[in-house]
Order: structure tokens, then C-alpha cells, then sequence
């Protein structure tokens, strides 16, 4: 593992309430201290795939900003399991940062010895969040996907509680995106998410560059990666952006209780089978 930064004077607290009962937006938490009082905290994120709802244990940094109404701001969701413990990041904010680190630090194998990078650059009809060179002279386009989501089997919950899922390994669930709130089961989950993929293929039929979505995976419980059922407008994007030559980079990242942030590998199983 190497390290990338560190998150300093984190606080621990349980989510009470989310949305707020004085704050009526679903990005803001009650959440109670381990003295007992009771804070507002900022989520970035809709409950981050029930990770950040009442009954939560999260670890938060303290916002300084005077006129604020959240004093804290929610980093990373605990999560106690068969005598484990993960410490998951949900700040969405993170990843980006995250990637830029991996990529700086020549951490990601196919994107090692760049030669030039630049963040939020328009190109088509989207903003991405990094442009840049690679070893081989080659331009890539690389966007970043904030992957909290992960379990033994990717479908919805109502399904998952007629299953048996104790019988899997700790370490053996899947990471999946998109996962989220939608209107009705036909919707996809994240419009933006699907308009990237789309446009990255796009631009890998009409270009030379490469075309990259990178997955971010906060969490080490995890054996592989795949475009979720739950979604399947976006998971045959994903399968027709791939036939198309767009390259899928999960990345595992792993948080300690004291906040510091390391990347794991790059090398993660995608589960993505191409039909020609």
C-alpha cells in the first residue's frame, strides 16, 4: 500500500436523523457526538448507498467556516461486519483527489511516467476530470466515479432479503455502479454518469485518444468490480463503451479510524463480458 494523504482530528458520531429535523435537505445530518450533543453534519452525497442513514457510525472533520450551519462535514461511514470493521469514504469531493495522487505518484500501472495532466476540461459536450499525455504520447480523457456501493450480489434490496448471504466470504463482495434513488426501476440511476460513458465512447470511435472511466472503490471487502444490474441502461453502456475500446479502471483505496487514506492496487476483476 502507499499512502496518498491523511484526513487529520477526525470526530466520531452516530447518524440520528438525515434529513436534518431543523435542516430539510437530504445533504444535511443529525448526528449525535459521543458526548451526547447533537450536531449538524454536511453529507456529500444522498445517503452514499445507505451508508451515511440514522443509525450510522461515521467519522467527520470539523468545519470551520463561520456563518456554516453544518459544523462538521461526514468523510468516511464505519461499518462493522463478521467481526470486521471497514472504514468507507463517502465525501464525494475525495476521489478526484484521490486519482490526481495515483496519477502524480505513478501509482496506476496503465497511466504511469504521464507527461502532462490537466483537471476539468471540456471536450464534446461534457466536462471531464482529467486530460493529459501519457508515456506514449497518446492523449487520454479520464473520468472519475465515486464507488461507495458494494455487496455479496448486485440486485435490488427487496431481492437481497429473500437470499441466504451468510455463506459468502468477507472479503468477496462485488463493487457496483451506479447505485441510487430513481423515480421508477426504468429510470437510470444517474443521468451525468450515463451522458460520460456515452461520450466517451463516442470520443473513442471519433479520436485517437483514450477514453477512460476510473471507479474509485473507498473500501477492501471487495474481489471485483462491475457496471450494476440494478441499472441496466447504464451497464450496457458500459458493455458498448468497452466494444468500443473506452478502458474501465477500478482503483481499491483503504481508510484507517485516523483518517489516513491509501491506495491498495489497480488491478481489481471487472466483470464484463463482451458479446462480439
Amino acid at each position: 500500500m502507499t499512502k496518498l494523504f491523511s484526513v487529520d482530528d477526525l470526530i466520531q458520531g452516530t447518524v440520528v436523523k438525515r434529513p436534518s429535523s431543523t435542516c430539510k435537505t437530504p445533504y444535511v445530518a443529525d448526528v449525535k457526538l459521543q458526548d451526547g450533543s447533537i450536531v449538524l453534519a454536511h453529507t456529500t452525497s444522498l445517503g452514499c448507498g445507505g451508508l451515511v442513514n440514522a443509525g450510522s457510525n461515521v467519522l467527520m472533520k470539523k468545519i470551520d467556516k463561520v456563518n456554516n450551519k453544518c459544523k462538521f462535514k461526514v468523510i468516511i461511514s464505519i461499518v462493522k461486519e463478521k467481526d470486521n470493521i471497514q472504514y468507507i469514504g463517502t465525501d464525494t469531493s475525495l476521489p478526484e483527489i484521490i486519482v490526481k495522487q495515483c496519477l502524480e505518484n505513478n501509482l496506476i500501472k496503465s497511466l504511469s511516467s504521464i507527461k502532462s495532466l490537466k483537471t476539468q476540461t471540456t471536450f464534446m459536450n461534457s466536462r471531464f476530470d482529467f486530460t493529459g499525455v501519457d508515456e506514449n504520447n497518446t492523449e487520454f480523457i479520464l473520468e472519475v466515479k465515486h464507488t461507495p456501493k458494494a455487496d455479496y450480489v448486485d440486485c435490488l434490496d427487496k431481492d437481497k432479503k429473500k437470499m441466504d448471504l451468510s455463506k459468502y466470504e468477507y472479503n468477496d463482495k462485488i463493487s457496483y455502479f451506479p447505485d441510487g434513488y430513481r423515480k421508477k426501476v426504468t429510470d437510470t440511476i444517474s443521468p451525468r454518469a450515463l451522458k460520460h460513458i456515452n461520450e466517451l465512447s463516442k470520443i473513442k470511435q471519433t479520436t485517437n485518444k483514450r477514453t477512460i472511466i476510473c471507479y474509485v472503490i473507498q473500501r477492501t471487502d471487495v474481489s471485483s468490480f462491475q457496471p450494476s444490474n440494478i441499472d441496466p441502461k447504464y451497464r450496457n453502456a458500459v458493455f458498448e463503451a468497452v466494444k468500443h475500446g473506452v478502458e474501465v479502471l477500478p482503483i481499491v483505496i483503504k481508510w484507517t479510524e485516523t483518517g489516513e487514506c491509501y491506495f491498495v492496487k489497480d488491478d481489481l476483476k471487472v466483470n464484463i463480458e463482451i458479446n462480439e
